[in-house]
């Protein structure tokens, strides 16, 4: 899969936090607040944004999972090395840039996946899933409901110590398309396909409604003449 990556050094340790870097896939989606860690041996490594998650480990404490994550391990293992030299490039103060796959802009190929989901009083109609070329996949995305029935995309986001004007807090997409037109065929993407599940989750319903119904009737008598 074509991609670039930057990395950056963080100034002043903070615990075993090192570094950041932004992945971006065929100059169209971009994926940030990767974090680089060091070990308590002093080992590199790479760690995906991840979200707290409403589980619960064996000893009571929050499960934290990633937001989005390398599908193979062959990807998995080219993406984090590349990752981690543009990171040690970055520290030497060389071009923070990792080698980039290939220098034309082209959307990369992707997959979604959308369940149907409500719950009352929330506006989040439907929780999905953007595969990149079978190799990286991108979870909680939303579908919300707007104004007038509208329907629009919600990226996985984080809470950032910022306020807008009105005191309340600001978030920040963690994974998005950088360009409009690949925005647009995302999303309608999404949408569509969110659509066509919502369809056939009711046309299910209804088909099971009628069995149930054709099951339950009562064998007819036929009446002596």
């Amino acid at each position: 899969m074509k991609y670039s990556v930057k990395a950056n050094e963080v100034k002043g340790k903070e615990g075993n936090l090192r570094g950041f870097a932004t992945v971006v896939f065929g100059d169209s989606f971009k994926i940030s607040n990767i974090a680089i860690l060091e070990s308590n041996e002093g080992r590199l490594f790479v760690s995906m944004p991840r979200y707290k998650s409403n589980e619960k480990g064996e000893n009571g404490a929050a499960v934290y999972k990633e937001v989005c994550n390398p599908i193979t391990k062959e990807f998995h293992d080219e993406l984090y090395d590349n990752i981690l030299e543009a990171f040690d490039k970055a520290k030497s103060h060389e071009k923070a840039e990792g080698r980039k796959m290939d220098d034309r802009a082209e959307m990369p190929s992707f997959s979604v996946s959308v369940t149907p989901y409500e719950r009352e009083g929330s506006n989040i109609r439907g929780v999905a899933r953007i595969y990149f070329e079978d190799s990286f996949i991108v979870n909680n995305v939303s579908i919300l409901q707007g104004k007038e029935d509208s329907l629009f995309v919600a990226m996985p986001s984080y809470r950032t110590k910022q306020v807008n004007d009105s005191n309340k807090p600001v978030y920040q997409d963690v994974c998005y398309p950088v360009t409009k037109e690949f925005r647009e065929k995302l999303y309608g993407e999404l949408i569509s396909s969110y659509q066509k599940a919502k369809d056939e989750a009711k046309t299910q319903v209804q088909e099971q409604a009628r069995s149930a119904s054709g099951q339950s009737q009562p064998d007819r008598e036929t009446p002596l003449r």
